[in-house]
């Protein structure tokens, strides 16, 4: 049985390790955009920050390390274009070369992850706006940290990712502004809870600029002006822009799969897509809501995890099933 997986991370990862333990003959193939293939999201920021020392220790495990321990071969820096259900195959770019190739499978997991929510904005380009997602991004982010030595930054987005770059941020010295279009952070949490973060942010000195609408960016000399709906622009030295996820699922739509909810994949409990041999996991796809019985996407690791031993379960004659997540 020959197993390629479109992504590493979180899902795709724990998907391989889960393939070679079932099954000490599989051919395992992961292949991943970025330079590391398996590495800590939640830690990103404090690398920014300096609290998590060296490099090193964000990687969980390389493709040398992936070999050695599974024998699974990992290709990093190499693309997935193209998916074609009925032949089985997949189309890779290899980034450095350019040169493109056709791999074979027999099962195939899509762990593809969600991209950073880039809005349409004027200056959303701009060399002094950052998005945080892959260990690639935290390096320019630090280089930038470490070379410019910014005084200020603005924050659009008080979620998991702005809270924490917030934190980090704002250790290092950095005035730190959040603007959030809610009139909370966190939105997840009742309004009564929000007020209990708002006041240790504050307690930090961090400000905040609840219930503004961010409308552009414009380069001012070594300085960047987030524009907003009803208020003056705010003067940064640096901006982030954390204003939530988006489901990365191009590939899945160009190859007639099933999406659901904000352009998700649709899979069943079996980590199933509606394509014969071709399984989905992690915040690629929709999943059901403990507690509302709704659709619901739902970016964690942990869920991700779990997805991905499920998925591998099932490709090798299991019958695992992931009932939601809350």
């Amino acid at each position: 049985m020959k197993v390629v997986i479109v992504g590493g991370v979180a899902g795709g990862a724990s998907a391989a390790a889960r393939i070679r333990r079932l099954d000490e003959h599989a051919q395992i193939v992961m292949i991943e955009r970025s330079g590391y293939v398996a590495y800590a999201n939640c830690g990103l920021p404090y690398y920014v920050g300096g609290v998590i020392k060296g490099q090193e220790e964000l990687t969980l495990q390389t493709p040398e390390s992936f070999w050695d321990r599974f024998r699974i071969d990992v290709r990093v820096r190499q693309e997935v274009t193209a998916i074609d259900p009925e032949g089985k195959t997949v189309t890779v770019h290899t980034l450095d070369s350019g040169k493109f190739y056709t791999e074979t499978y027999d099962k195939l997991i899509l762990a593809p992850g969600a991209k950073p929510t880039v809005p349409a904005l004027s200056g959303v380009d701009s060399e002094r706006v950052f998005t945080l997602r892959t260990v690639e991004d935290t390096l320019r982010i630090r280089r930038f940290v470490e070379d410019q030595k910014p005084k200020t930054a603005v924050l659009a987005g008080g979620g998991f990712i702005g809270l924490e770059m917030a934190e980090n941020l704002a250790e290092m010295g950095i005035a730190v502004t959040i603007v959030q279009r809610p009139k909370q952070l966190l939105a997840p949490l009742d309004a009564d809870m929000a007020s209990f973060v708002h006041a240790e942010v504050r307690r930090h000195g961090v400000v905040l600029r609840l219930g503004e609408t961010v409308t552009g960016f414009r380069q001012d000399g070594d300085s960047v002006l987030t524009l907003l709906e009803e208020s003056e622009p705010l003067h940064s030295d640096m901006v982030l822009l954390a204003i939530g996820v988006t489901p990365d699922t191009h590939l899945a739509k160009d190859a007639g799969l099933r999406l659901g909810i904000r352009g998700s994949i649709v899979v069943n409990e079996r980590m199933e897509t509606s394509a014969p041999d071709i399984y989905a996991v992690g915040d690629a796809v929709e999943v059901t809501h403990f507690v509302t019985g709704q659709k619901a996407l739902i970016s964690l690791a942990g869920p991700a995890n779990k997805q991905g031993r499920i998925a591998a379960d099932n490709i090798c004659g299991g019958n695992s099933r992931f009932t939601g997540s809350q």
